[in-house]
């Protein structure tokens, strides 16, 4: 494993399922970590000091150093008060890991605003703002000369890189998270500061709703959907030797870790002159005479390597 000795990671959304095996694994690579988590439902309602307590209390039963977090990473200001925590308590910051979320399902011709609002809210705006405040934390190290190693690790989803019937305002902001990623790996390298996302493949509060209960190995077989399969890629990213590995974004799944391709220009259609309407339509059809659709998770999972329906 990775030493991680002397660095400071804040993970949100900590207090259960794969933030909190985040949290153990980076304490147990060395770091202190802040345990960040409001505690509410998966809808996102309520309050609840326990888990993320209960999880500092996990680390300093291992010998860590931990504090625990309650802030709301949705609101700019509340996630300023995060950054400062890491800063004030342990005198800086070198990790974020951003995993806090919530779901809220919903056809799309079913779902309401306030659907669609929470759900970007607390995924995008959730990554946004703790990174905002991150970054300006790092730049001015970096300005006074420091040499930064920082580390953001985002969290994407299949839903978000693949698709999901059922999960137009999940999917919306994964999808955005990755692409959040690249954009923010190009601005803070600059500083020190890689930048990558997980896009992981696990039994979590999430998969149960939308799934429903998903099955269990035997007692002593590897375990594909452990929420645990995901962090040694977070480790791994956040070690010093990983310093030149920038906008990434990895779909994971058990033992399986696949690299994804961002956005590419694929076939091309050319016309010097530019395109008539019918001449183009005329092209499309011949290059897909039998129609398109998309084709969603299930069969892009399979390519990517695979074998479940869980989302991250």
């Amino acid at each position: 494993m990775p030493s991680l000795e002397g660095k400071v990671a804040i993970v949100t959304g900590a207090g259960r399922g794969i933030g909190r095996e985040h949290a153990l694994g980076l304490a147990r690579a060395g770091a202190k970590v802040v345990v960040n988590d409001l505690g509410g439902s998966l809808a996102g309602e309520g309050t609840d000091s326990t888990p993320a307590q209960g999880v500092v209390n996990e680390i300093v039963a291992l010998g860590g150093q931990a504090v625990a977090s309650y802030d709301d990473v949705s609101d700019f200001a509340a996630a300023e008060h995060m950054i400062g925590r890491a800063v004030e308590r342990y005198g800086k910051l070198d990790i974020l890991v951003n995993n806090a979320g919530i779901l809220r399902d919903r056809m799309l011709v079913n779902m309401t605003e306030e659907e669609w609002d929470a759900v970007i809210a607390v995924h995008l705006k959730g990554h946004f703002a703790p990174t905002r405040h991150a970054a300006a934390h790092w730049r001015e190290r970096s300005k006074e000369g420091e040499d930064v190693r920082a580390r953001v690790l985002n969290t994407s989803s299949p839903s978000g890189v693949f698709g999901n019937v059922g999960q137009a305002n999940y999917g919306a902001a994964k999808a955005g998270i990755a692409g959040f990623t690249m954009i923010a790996a190009q601005e803070l390298g600059r500083y020190g500061v890689t930048v990558n996302c997980i896009a992981p493949n696990a039994r979590t509060r999430m998969t149960e709703v939308t799934f429903g209960e998903l099955p269990k190995p035997d007692e002593g077989e590897f375990d594909p959907l452990d929420p645990a399969n995901m962090t040694p890629v977070v480790v791994a990213l956040c070690a010093d030797d990983a310093q030149g590995i920038t906008g990434q974004c990895f779909f994971v799944w058990g033992g399986s870790v696949n690299v994804l391709r961002p956005w590419e220009a694929g076939e091309l259609l050319a016309s010097e002159g530019g395109w008539d309407a019918d001449d183009l339509l005329a092209q499309l059809l011949e290059r897909f005479p039998e129609g398109v659709a998309p084709e969603g998770m299930i069969a892009q999972m399979g390519k990517a390597g695979g074998r479940s329906l869980s989302v991250g």
